[in-house]
């Protein structure tokens, strides 16, 4: 607080207890933050009264001076934010994936307006329907329209003077039934517009009243025996009825709301919007936000509710999201389903989310594999705090038989792959017994030395498939003994033998890291590799040292028999030892006869 600039000391002590939003700028007078807060005073204050870290400790150490905007509530703080992170784009802000590369259905202002497909909006007064996932939705959609309308597509800069002074000829579309001829007059303006009502009720899904209407209209014709009409109708109504079929339903009785969800990937946030007409869920668009701070799921989730909102403008009266939020939205019903039709739709929301965050990683791996690996051994290196990326990760792993045919193994990961010519295998020779903390330390010791001897470069970082106690040994041989600095981290399993923790520094803490993050599975990716590994060269050494073991003298006793023998037994020695009873329960009589009179011979 002491290090703060004296105006920034002065604006802090007069700050309202208001709802409103505040800017942070830093020494050259730049906007580098822009937040809302519920009560300014309170929120702005939290920032300089207790220690951060991380990019927010970055982002106080550079605030300079601030201002601040109070508003009449929560909503419209919410609303102001995100207008001014739009125009402003502070660079400490999340900004959301720029829709310039998704589809729009554009209905264009003018005096016979066309409807077309755009990825560019224009600020002129036009209606913008989107964004749609992607360009076949959209198309989708599209086809369906110019089918059961004759809108123009021409790009004659039409007029309605122009149009009584009979300045424009009727194209092909015309002659094609396509075009209803507004160019000569063929077709009112109030006709017309009528028609681009209808379509504009259609795009924002509500098609059941535009049905209704049509049907009216075509009862209408049938009654009056006008049979042409009321069949032109008729494959209007036919043609949005397929359509509206092929929509995802849900329950009739949801008729008018907007479902937000996401999925949190630690650095990475997505968020799938659905909208809900009538049963059908109309639109649906997923996109992908990435953490700037500290960002709570709270605020990351507000922000896309704000922004969506305002960019589809057709606002229902209801939302549906899987938390509470925790500033009021005006007057929108906030609902956070428990059960039934609602729940699964929130449901479908997240799974949506989810296959776009998978359809995402699968692009970037395939496009630019390096810069997709980097990028998550980027987050790992940012969660462990690490001076340098770990681009090689040596893991390693103890296997043995009751201290029997003791093993080890070791996998290397360059650049977040398995590099299989860097794996390395070891037979324990100094250690009697299960002993997996001896072993763990022989191994260790084994490889490091010979690299400092040989003078090959040492790993990035070191993962022993292990709590803290195989840490601590590896610390000892590492620090203490080898005198090198490799930073060391634990990979911990729960009781259904399932990796749960990443363990880091000394004493070791328990790394926060998402199970579903692309970090996690490249862990647990790791410790399933070293586990394969040492235990593929564990059983073979096993295998070897049974077809030499005096078992395998023994006529009629096969490997299956041997095994069971010395799983029970421990050793040739307890299988020699055993009474005939014991032999017995093992391996059924007859078999039990013949090792048993082997061994009294």
């Amino acid at each position: 607080m002491n290090d703060l600039p004296e105006i920034v000391k002065q604006k802090l002590a007069a700050l309202p207890n208001k709802p409103g939003v505040y800017r942070y700028f830093d020494k050259k007078g730049e906007l580098i933050y822009v937040g809302k807060a519920k009560n300014l005073k309170r929120r702005v204050s939290s920032y300089f009264n207790k220690e951060q870290f991380g990019k927010t400790r970055v982002l106080v150490s550079k605030i300079a001076d601030l201002e601040y905007s109070i508003v009449d509530s929560e909503s419209e703080a919410l609303l102001l934010e995100n207008t001014m992170i739009k125009q402003y784009k502070p660079r400490y802000n999340i900004m959301l994936k720029d829709d310039k590369t998704y589809p729009w259905i554009c209905i264009k202002k003018e005096a016979f307006p066309r409807v077309f497909l755009t990825r560019r909006k224009v600020n002129d007064g036009s209606e913008y329907f989107g964004p749609y996932p992607s360009v076949r939705t959209a198309h989708i959609l599209l086809d369906l329209l110019t089918q059961v309308y004759k809108v123009r597509s021409c790009r004659t800069p039409l007029t309605e003077i122009g149009v009584e002074k009979k300045k424009y000829k009727v194209c092909l579309d015309y002659h094609i039934h396509k075009c209803n001829g507004p160019c000569e007059g063929l077709i009112s303006k109030a006709d017309y517009n009528a028609m681009i009502a209808e379509i504009r009720e259609i795009i924002k899904g509500n098609m059941s009243g535009v049905m209704r209407d049509l049907k009216a209209q075509m009862m209408d014709h049938a009654s009056r025996m006008e049979f042409e009409q009321a069949q032109e109708i008729k494959v209007k109504y036919d043609l949005l009825e397929n359509y509206r079929s092929r929509s995802t339903v849900v329950s009739q009785s949801i008729h008018d709301v907007e479902v937000f969800s996401y999925v949190d990937d630690g650095e990475l946030f997505y968020v799938n919007y659905m909208k809900v007409k009538d049963g059908a869920v109309v639109q649906s668009h997923s996109f992908e936000m990435k953490r700037r701070l500290e960002e709570t799921v709270e605020e990351l989730l507000l922000l896309a509710v704000a922004d969506l909102r305002q960019q589809m403008g057709n606002h229902a009266p209801e939302i549906i999201v899987p938390m509470k939020l925790d500033y009021a939205l005006g007057e929108v019903q906030v609902t956070i389903p428990q059960r039934g039709d609602k729940l699964k739709l929130l449901d479908l929301s997240r799974r949506n989310a989810m296959q776009y965050r998978i359809d995402l990683e699968k692009q970037r791996s395939l496009v630019d594999p390096e810069r997709h690996q980097k990028r998550v051994l980027n987050q790992l290196k940012e969660a462990l705090q690490l001076e340098e990326m770990p681009e090689v990760i040596e893991c390693f792993d103890n296997s043995n038989f009751q201290g029997d045919y003791a093993v080890a193994g070791m996998v290397q990961f360059v650049k977040g792959k398995p590099n299989k010519a860097g794996y390395r295998h070891f037979n324990i020779k100094t250690v009697e017994g299960p002993d997996d903390y001896a072993s763990m330390k022989e191994v260790v010791r084994r490889r490091y030395s010979r690299l400092i001897e040989e003078q090959k470069p040492l790993p990035n970082l070191i993962i022993t498939d292990g709590g803290k106690g195989q840490m601590e040994v590896v610390r000892q041989v590492i620090e203490d003994e080898l005198h090198v600095n490799i930073p060391i981290a634990g990979l911990a399993k729960d009781d259904h033998h399932r990796t749960n923790e990443l363990l880091f520094g000394f004493p070791p803490r328990i790394v926060g890291l998402k199970p579903n993050s692309e970090v996690f599975r490249l862990l647990t990716h790791i410790q399933d590799e070293v586990h394969r590994f040492a235990i593929t060269f564990h059983r073979k050494k096993f295998e070897k040292g049974f077809i030499h073991s005096e078992l395998a003298d023994i006529k009629g006793v096969g490997k299956k028999t041997a095994e069971k023998l010395l799983l029970e037994l421990k050793s040739v020695k307890g299988i020699k030892e055993a009474s005939l009873e014991r032999l017995y329960e093992i391996v059924g009589s007859a078999k039990a006869k013949v090792v048993f009179e082997h061994f009294r011979k």
